[in-house]
């Protein structure tokens, strides 16, 4: 393996570890020296990739994001309903994950991924970054609810829903 092939494993593994102990213990419970053990990699490993527990699991969700985000643009969509369709199918199709991260109380880590890409920017004049605050945050908040819910409804039933309310 050359060394960019042996990153990407050793943070695979880091990833993997941590969402492991997540299961098991909560997160305040979970150690950098449990991570880096559960993982079988250095702690130089994990600090030259991580800064923290939180920081594994920001890279993770960014990352789920990043991908969701690129195969929605292959598709060519250009509406809000098939915008919100395609990212509540994303949660959907992850939904151990997100729901994990709600029984550990971490979901913000998610609002804190939604607000760096799709949130206001610095070089946005106030409207656009009222208006793009606003948006963000509005969706997290169907999102978090319907995730502390239990997601009961499919991504295509939460897409409807907000179809049904103006989110056209």
């Amino acid at each position: 393996m050359n060394n960019q092939e042996k990153n990407s494993y050793v943070k695979a593994q880091i990833t993997k570890a941590m969402l492991v102990l997540l299961e098991q213990y909560e997160f305040d419970k979970i150690s950098i020296s449990q991570i880096t053990d559960a993982a079988q990699v250095s702690r130089n490993s994990f600090y030259r990739n991580y800064s923290d527990k939180e920081d594994i699991l920001i890279k993770y969700i960014r990352n789920l994001i990043t991908d969701w985000d690129a195969a929605y643009k292959k598709q060519g969509h250009d509406s809000n309903a098939n915008l919100y369709g395609s990212l509540f199918q994303h949660l959907s199709d992850n939904k151990d994950f997100y729901l994990l991260l709600k029984k550990r109380n971490l979901f913000h880590l998610f609002l804190s991924v939604l607000l760096e890409q799709s949130g206001p920017k610095p070089e946005h004049d106030n409207t656009w970054a009222y208006i793009t605050a606003f948006i963000a945050h509005g969706t997290y908040g169907w999102i978090e609810e319907w995730v502390a819910r239990g997601m009961q409804e499919s991504g295509d039933e939460m897409a409807s829903l907000l179809a049904s309310h103006g989110i056209q």
